[in-house]
């Protein structure tokens, strides 16, 4: 594919993913809390996803013990192309009284409009079903690129949300950096993670943990979550994400 059609296909598609930014919480392809990662599902794989985010060690919500809604996601590459690939994703967050929520990720792998380019995506996410309340309609931009000599993976990215992004004080905070990293610490069996998202409202906060990857297809991650606005997102929490390509 020459680079013009890449560049006029990205083009098209930012068009058509952001614009219309009422369409569109949910959890693109991430990191580890956050979105900010350079990853997209390749063409007609299915990503499912079970995320659970608890405390551990408090005996009740009085004493502080407290969940999220499990995230049942699914997301999909829809692109049949190397040079340019895209993913849409729905989620379910149960239970909750506004469960559903879309996302879409475009972007471009590394090395493609020149030898050591890095990667680049924009996409949209946190996007709800109810006007005011979960309507957050964030966008994102991510670089990423492979360091040398096996170092790992860094990601790094801008977000700006809708005014329903607030801290818990009420103030608008919709929008800040955010930052990855990756590292596989046994090859293709055990990934070490971490991102962080700034900002004072339901994204602000990052963790790190330890993807286990029983198959190429199946994986586990578990660590910890803490949060920059504990009047929104309570204490740190513990996570379990499983996840299966088909």
């Amino acid at each position: 594919m020459h680079r013009q059609k890449i560049l006029s296909l990205v083009f098209a598609l930012f068009v058509f993913v952001v614009v219309p930014v009422g369409f569109v919480f949910g959890t693109p392809s991430t990191t580890y809390w956050s979105p900010c990662v350079f990853d997209i599902q390749s063409y007609g794989v299915l990503h499912i996803g079970v995320d659970n985010y608890t405390t551990i060690g408090k005996k009740s919500l009085t004493l502080g013990g407290q969940d999220f809604p499990t995230d049942f996601g699914l997301t999909i590459g829809v692109f049949p192309y190397d040079e340019v690939k895209m993913e849409v994703g729905v989620d379910l967050m149960e239970p909750s009284d506004d469960p559903l929520y879309f996302n879409a990720k475009i972007g471009t792998p590394e090395n493609i409009f020149f030898a050591d380019s890095p990667a680049l995506n924009i996409g949209i996410f946190n996007v709800g079903t109810k006007s005011g309340v979960t309507d957050y309609n964030i966008f994102d931009f991510i670089v990423g690129k492979t360091l040398p000599f096996s170092l790992g993976r860094v990601h790094l990215g801008y977000y700006a949300g809708s005014n329903t992004l607030k801290d818990s004080s009420g103030n608008v905070d919709n929008k800040g950096f955010m930052v990855g990293y990756d590292k596989y610490i046994y090859e293709d069996k055990i990934l070490f993670a971490g991102d962080y998202a700034a900002g004072k409202n339901a994204l602000g906060g990052g963790g790190i943990g330890v993807y286990f990857f029983f198959t190429n297809n199946i994986s586990l991650l578990v660590g910890p979550v803490w949060f920059n606005d504990s009047g929104i997102n309570g204490d740190m929490k513990w996570t379990s994400l499983l996840d299966i390509n088909l």
